[in-house]
């Protein structure tokens, strides 16, 4: 029953991962190669409500169904070249957010809201620092600031908030994450 359970939870979140991944606006060229998604939203509950390890697990195997060819990275995309464009380094630290917030949430980061919403804060800044990091090995520090991190800090902000805030709620009414 529990490797049931496992499955099912990993299914739900790779579907959330890619109903997040639809959610897609287009940033004009030259303000940013990279969509703007809800990506890093489902990324950083995955690590919040499944724990560190089966939430970075999730968010690797929803990784691997996008690099195999199904349409669930943003607007729908697939294929291995997402993983050398301008989107990869976010999609290789998502992991690793996921991994981050699901060990602050687990350590007692959802004790209340301002925690919360830092964990979700950190989970995003790390998808960030990673896209930021792979734009600039492609150029400069300075164009992948402008480019890869600057357009997105509002939206990252406001997905902190309303991640914190669910992850913050659903530990008020007994929800516990797994360690």
């Amino acid at each position: 029953m529990r490797i049931l359970g496992w499955l099912l939870t990993t299914v739900a979140t790779i579907g959330l991962l890619a109903l997040a991944s639809r959610v897609s606006i287009p940033v004009a060229p030259p303000m940013s190669p990279v969509p703007i998604t809800l990506q890093t939203l489902a990324v950083t509950l995955a690590g919040a409500l499944l724990g560190w390890r089966h939430g970075a697990l999730a968010v690797a195997l929803w990784l691997a169904c996008g690099a195999a060819g199904l349409p669930v990275l943003a607007g729908g995309g697939a294929g291995l070249a997402k993983f050398t464009g301008p989107s990869a380094g976010y999609l290789f630290a998502f992991p690793i957010g996921a991994a981050a917030v699901g060990a602050l949430i687990a350590g007692g980061w959802n004790r209340n809201w301002p925690l919360a919403i830092a964990a979700m804060l950190v989970g995003n800044a790390l998808c960030l620092a990673g896209g930021a990091g792979w734009l600039a090995w492609q150029g400069s520090v300075a164009h992948a600031w402008a480019v890869g991190v600057a357009p997105f800090l509002i939206g990252a902000a406001i997905k902190a908030v309303v991640g914190g805030l669910l992850a913050r709620w659903l530990a008020a009414n007994g929800f516990r994450t797994p360690r």
